[in-house]
């Protein structure tokens, strides 16, 4: 076995350790604590979430960069990526039907744990080395817990820098291009391919480029547009599937609820295994728990930090309840999923596409992963530059969009391995220290919760 070997193994039982039963529990356990705690309080706060991302309450003298909608486009410009797509059709290759149930649940849990952390990321803001005002769970930790717990703040500004790499968002976006689109007409033969990957890898790169040079508030500029898209093309897509297979819908539904529970679709009918798969790729899927999303709610332009966990809740219901439903549906329904045996990830879902749009499927599919890939770098530039500045002081942190351009490109033109596993290890770090700082800061949230709902009802702010 090679040192490249070993590496690699390491690297991959990392993260499997990582995402093992305590940290799984750790963010399930500890999202279903807050909503109890919380008495489900964010469950009943959505109609005015809403109104705040329509703008209502908002002060563009409040302190901030972003407005409460870019807030929220930019964390789901990082969550909403490949896992939509091709880490539901995982979960279901592996896990069965049964898996989407406990994806579900892991979402409505979620709804809570964002109310909490991004609340939190607002309330505990801090300045950075040139006077800046950041939000995140660094600075939740710093500013909340006090200098004391400077070494967790440390950790997650360590693990977000190494975890908001974008090499695997990269590879797999220039790759899904080649093999798409470049090959089938002749642009990228076996001989050339590294030619066209160099090519659209430095595209690639050059607009995240543009993108970033801009700040947060180009990047907030440009989700607020890029993400309802997204989600509607998709969301049509899905629709036409539906349509298709109307009269196999409820039983779809029967499917998904009794195999979460029975197992019996998943090799060895094991029910354990269908749980933990769900549970572990709706935690991955929306990242509730994680902190890389409270990085973009601290932005946000705002004096009422209740105000930000509002809006962030909307998270989950997006991401997992929407999004990766809209994917499940479109495996379930088309059969692929008991069909197409050795194929798994993104190509059992472009299979499913393409029953019901054989000439386009797979065209449509594409646009939809370069959107996904390309949004997703974006604001892992901003959450790792972010991390960088905290770590380095922030006027050092221009040395890393350098790097992070240069691992665009590269991550086109070597293999994931090496890295993967640290990737995804690394969101397992992240979730330690932002889940221990939310659970023991959860009272403050809930004072102010209390406080800040109060005085709307007493206004009527609700049927504003």
């Amino acid at each position: 076995m090679t040192l490249t070997d070993r590496i690699e193994n390491s690297l991959n039982l990392f993260a499997d350790f990582m995402w093992g039963t305590p940290t799984v529990l750790l963010l399930v356990g500890g999202g279903l604590f807050l909503t109890v705690y919380s008495r489900g309080q964010a469950f009943r706060r959505f109609g005015h979430a809403i109104a705040l991302l329509r703008g209502k309450f908002s002060d563009p003298a409040d302190p901030g960069h972003i407005s409460h909608a870019q807030a929220l486009s930019t964390a789901l410009s990082g969550t909403l990526g490949l896992g939509n797509i091709a880490g539901v059709a995982i979960a279901i290759s592996t896990g069965g039907p049964g898996a989407v149930f406990w994806m579900w649940i892991t979402a409505l849990i979620g709804v809570t744990t964002k109310f909490y952390t991004a609340t939190l990321a607002v309330m505990y803001r801090g300045l950075d080395s040139e006077g800046v005002l950041r939000g995140g769970p660094m600075y939740v930790i710093r500013e909340g817990l006090g200098r004391h717990w400077q070494p967790l703040a440390l950790l997650f500004a360590v693990a977000g820098m190494l975890g908001t790499l974008p090499v695997f968002q990269a590879n797999q976006l220039v790759a899904l291009l080649r093999e798409g689109m470049a090959e089938p007409v002749g642009l990228a033969a076996a001989g050339d391919s590294f030619i066209f990957d160099l090519a659209a890898s430095s595209l690639i790169a050059v607009l995240v480029l543009l993108v970033v040079a801009g700040k947060i508030e180009r990047i907030g500029r440009l989700t607020v547009r890029l993400v309802p898209f997204m989600v509607t093309l998709y969301l049509a897509m899905t629709g036409v599937i539906l349509f298709h297979f109307a009269e196999q819908i409820p039983a779809v539904f029967s499917l998904i609820i009794t195999d979460a529970f029975t197992g019996e679709s998943v090799a060895g009918g094991i029910v354990g295994s269908t749980i933990m798969i769900g549970v572990r790729r709706g935690a991955f899927s929306n990242e509730a728990g994680i902190g890389t999303e409270s990085m973009a709610h601290g932005a946000a332009r705002t004096r009422e930090p209740v105000r930000e966990g509002v809006v962030a809740m909307v998270g989950p219901v997006i991401d997992t309840l929407i999004v990766c439903s809209c994917t499940a549906f479109i495996i379930l329904l088309t059969g692929v999923w008991e069909q197409a045996e050795g194929i798994e990830g993104i190509s059992l879902t472009a299979a499913a596409i393409a029953t019901v749009f054989p000439a386009s499927g797979l065209y449509l599919l594409t646009l939809m992963v370069v959107l996904l890939g390309f949004s997703t770098m974006v604001s892992f530039w901003y959450y790792g530059s972010k991390c960088a500045g905290f770590l380095f002081g922030a006027h050092r942190a221009h040395w890393y969009t350098p790097v992070y351009i240069v691992l665009i490109i590269a991550g086109t033109l070597v293999s994931l391995d090496l890295v993967n596993g640290l990737v995804i290890g690394m969101y397992a770090v992240m979730a330690v220290p932002t889940m221990i700082s939310t659970l023991l800061l959860a009272p403050r949230v809930n004072r102010a919760a209390s406080r800040y709902f109060a005085a709307l009802g007493a206004h009527r702010f609700d049927r504003s």
